[in-house]
């Protein structure tokens, strides 16, 4: 069964969150998938992981790096899987249907919650999987920027 975890983002913005919740999920050894809203944040996610932190390297391509099926991490706004990946990370807006999301283990949807537009389309998913099977699990920011889950 899929799981779906949504992230409410509060207290920091994508570009300082998705790098550190990317870097763990890569800790696992899984491959992933970073589906964006458009092909020009595409561009620049792809920049950001690879300047984020000196110390660390994250390994990941898009359709622009080619070797797809090599990718650990394949960044792309479509929703082409073609590393195969097991995770997939839902930013800037991007969605996906709920039977391409049963291609998933877990499906992390990080949301600003500081847009209107961006909290409505993630409400309107919670209640889209909430008929369904899927698990679903809701994390928050406290103060310090740590991550809570909510009941």
């Amino acid at each position: 069964m899929t799981q779906i975890d949504f992230y409410h983002l509060q207290k920091q913005t994508l570009d300082q969150v998705l790098p550190k919740l990317i870097e763990k999920a890569y800790a696992t050894k899984a491959t992933i998938k970073i589906k964006v809203g458009n092909e020009v944040r595409v561009d620049f996610i792809n920049s950001l992981l690879w300047a984020y932190n000196e110390e660390s390297f994250i390994p990941h391509g898009s359709k622009k790096d080619g070797f797809a099926k090599e990718q650990p991490i394949w960044l792309s706004a479509e929703d082409d899987n073609p590393n195969q990946a097991s995770l997939l990370f839902l930013v800037d807006g991007a969605n996906i249907s709920l039977e391409t999301a049963k291609n998933y283990e877990r499906i992390f949807n990080i949301f600003d919650g500081n847009d209107e537009a961006a909290l409505q389309q993630a409400r309107a998913f919670w209640k889209e999987i909430s008929a369904t099977d899927f698990s679903k699990n809701y994390f928050q920011q406290d103060d310090a920027g740590r991550w809570n889950k909510k009941a």
